[in-house]
């Protein structure tokens, strides 16, 4: 049996990359950084859409990331991670595979975690395959950008089943589906 969680961070408004792509807005402090250790313990599997992947692909392994963050480092790079895609060829991150069938991450053991990759949140929220969805509201206004669930199509209703608050003002909110 495993577990599927989404992890996402958004503005206020709803968006989690500001109009030009843009990523330097998240509000984090050591409380962020132990939230974001205390996260990744409890994982087995990462599991990324393509381009959420790339760019995590292009920073985690570099030196630049083990220097200025080498726990949350040293976790992103040992664990196994799953890409599905169907354009990514030539996964370059260590550990890596890629599957083009979603509902083949129900065969998996352990916790599997989506970090970003919005799109294929909502693909999997869809298909029943999420268990749990966080979200990470971060005290700023972008005014514009890309909404979190862009690429919804329908309805979802999910309940709260905890939320957090940090001292930096960033609420993390979990939920489940409902029918889960």
């Amino acid at each position: 049996m495993n577990r599927i969680f989404s992890f996402h961070v958004v503005s206020v408004d709803g968006y989690y990359q500001g109009p030009e792509g843009e990523f330097d807005w998240p509000n984090t402090d050591e409380g962020f950084l132990e939230f974001s250790v205390a996260q990744l313990k409890e994982i087995d599997t990462l599991v990324f859409g393509r381009r959420t992947y790339e760019h995590m692909a292009a920073y985690w392994p570099t030196s630049e990331a083990l220097e200025s963050d080498p726990v949350i480092a040293g976790l992103m790079n040992s664990y196994a991670k799953i890409v599905v895609s169907h354009t990514l060829a030539e996964p370059r991150w260590h550990n890596t595979e890629v599957i083009t069938d979603p509902a083949l991450l129900r065969a998996r053991r352990g916790t599997l975690a989506v970090f970003g990759s919005s799109e294929l949140t909502t693909s999997l929220l869809a298909a029943g395959l999420i268990d749990e969805l966080r979200v990470m509201v971060h005290p700023v206004v972008l005014g514009a950008g890309r909404p979190l669930f862009h690429t919804a199509d329908r309805r979802h209703s999910l309940t709260l089943t905890q939320s957090r608050t940090f001292t930096t003002g960033n609420v993390l909110l979990t939920y489940r589906p409902a029918g889960r």
